[in-house]
This record gives C-alpha cells, structure tokens and sequence, in this order.
C-alpha cells in the first residue's frame, strides 16, 4: 500500500449541501429486500465519504451491508491520483474489488494548466501496470457540463491517452459522458474502440444507446433511471440488448427513488435493479443472472 493511505477509512467527503445551496437530508436509506441472485456494483466511490457526522459507511462496511443484499461484487473506481492509488490499495485489501485508475476529464485541463498532464498521466499507467486486480481504465472520457470549451482539448487529448493505454494493457475502458455524446464517438472513433468497453451512468437517448452497443460498449445504468423524470433513459434501457446491460451506483452520487437526494451505497442497488427488470419486462432473477455474466465478460473475468 502507498505511504499515507489508509484503506479503511474515506479519503474525500461530499457536502451535506446541494447545488441550489440549501441542505439536505443526508440520512442513512433503509436497506432493502436482498436480490435473488447477485449482482456487481459496475462503478463505486467507496473513498468518498458521505451522509451526516457519524452516518457515513466505512469501505469495510459498505461492503459487507452490499454483499447481505445480493451486491456481492464491486468495481471501485479512482478519478485522480490519490483516488487512483486508494483504489489499487482497496483492491489488494478487499476480495470483491477490482479497482479502475484514471484521471476523470475535468481533471485533465487542471493538469495540463500547471504542467503535469504528461506526468500524471505516466503515472496512472504505473498504478494500471501494478495489479491484476487493476481491471479498469476509467472514469476518462468528456464532460462538458462542468468545462468550458476553453478546456475540451486537455479533456480531448487525455481521453485519447487513457483509450491507447486500455489497448495496450488489455484494460476495460470506462467512459464518463456528459453532454458530450458526439464527441466521446469521434473520438473512440479516431483512436480506435477498445476490446472491452463501458459507458459509466448511461445518459443518452435511444438513438445513442443503439450506436455505443454497435461500438461493442455495455450501458451501465445508475439510480438515474428510477427517477420520473427520467423516461428518455428507461426507453434508452428498453432497446439495449440484455447482453449490453450493467448496473451501478456512482455511490455516493445518483441515489435511486425513492430515497432520492440521500448518500447513496452498493446496497441500494435492488431498487435500481427492481425497476431495470421492469422496464425491460423480464424477471428480476433473470436480469439478474444476465447482469452477473455481463460483469465477468466487461471486466475480463470472475473476481
């Protein structure tokens, strides 16, 4: 384990305060019926601390209250370095993780500002190069949501070295998509898909879905698609074929209804799974058994 990291213990917390400014009920959800047959969380931060003074899941905990409900496997992900290299550590800690090592595209045009994109990038490399456990290049991608277009070419230009790096390790690539579909195509396009491909949060419409399953991608769906608001993505779930399809949390991020707003965990994930089934019409023991197979096969294999 790297000096200073400590694997039991959140490194970063999430402020109790949403974007509008005004509080929010941070409270521990209710766990809720096991699923019939298990399942993997497709995308977790485990290293962020969320939930008010006292509420928050320690990693150890989160994974044994996932895994009493059906949750049984995790893909832990960092999105800059330190989130990196407490990954590859949790990873070598805990049995059910793999971890994924990227620097997250808002990141990217801060680096490349102050001179260290080549560097850190070098580094992410090391950490992916340093465990079998390490399964996953990713969160990369493009947001456009949180960067203005001054910064789109340091996101460009990291989303193409992380897609190289994945090739060239035989790493899953997972994609972090906001409001950037055209461009994340051109782009996997131009630098050429990798064998095993992940769209983190799904967020497109239908049309989009139907292009990334042409590219080979899996649609990995968060708490999202529960919300009402939400239907352009339940119709971008029905047209996916079962063995395009993952589920995540984003924990702490993207809790599904109906305890919307409170900090999310790997053990909420029956809710999102539950109302997936539904939408797709097939029993939850059935989606269940294709969401497993589609784990081992996105991620290069059992763990």
């Amino acid at each position: 384990m790297s000096e200073g990291v400590e694997v039991g213990r959140p490194t970063r917390e999430r402020a109790a305060v949403g974007e509008d400014g005004r509080s929010r009920d941070r409270s521990r959800p209710a766990v809720p019926d096991p699923l019939p047959i298990s399942v993997v969380d497709a995308h977790c931060h485990l290293d962020i601390a969320d939930g008010e003074d006292g509420a928050w899941l320690s990693p150890a905990e989160a994974i044994k209250k996932a895994a009493a409900v059906g949750v049984t496997r995790i893909v832990q992900v960092g999105c800059d370095l330190p989130g990196a290299q407490w990954a590859v550590d949790a990873a070598a800690q805990y049995p059910n993780l793999i971890a994924g090592v990227a620097l997250h595209p808002n990141e990217a045009p801060k680096l490349k500002e102050s001179g260290e994109l080549d560097s850190a990038l070098a580094e992410i490399e090391r950490l992916a190069s340093s465990s079998g456990k390490v399964r996953v290049i990713g969160e990369t991608g493009l947001d456009y949501f949180r960067t203005g277009a001054d910064g789109r070419a340091a996101q460009h230009e990291s989303f193409a070295a992380h897609i190289e790096l994945a090739k060239r390790l035989d790493k899953t690539l997972m994609i972090h998509d906001r409001d950037a579909h055209d461009d994340v195509l051109r782009v996997l396009d131009r630098e050429g898909v990798p064998d095993r491909l992940v769209m983190h949060c799904f967020s497109g419409d239908t049309e989009f879905a139907r292009e990334c399953v042409n590219r080979g991608a899996y649609l990995s769906f968060a708490g999202v698609v529960t919300f009402k608001n939400a239907q352009s993505l339940r119709d971008a779930l029905a047209v996916t074929p079962l063995d395009h399809i993952l589920v995540e949390t984003d924990a702490p991020y993207l809790t599904p209804s109906p305890y919307r707003g409170k900090p999310n965990a790997s053990y909420l994930i029956p809710h999102t799974v539950r109302k997936m089934a539904d939408v797709l019409n097939i029993s939850v023991p059935e989606l269940c058994t294709a969401l497993n197979t589609n784990a081992n096969n996105a991620f290069g294999g059992s763990w």
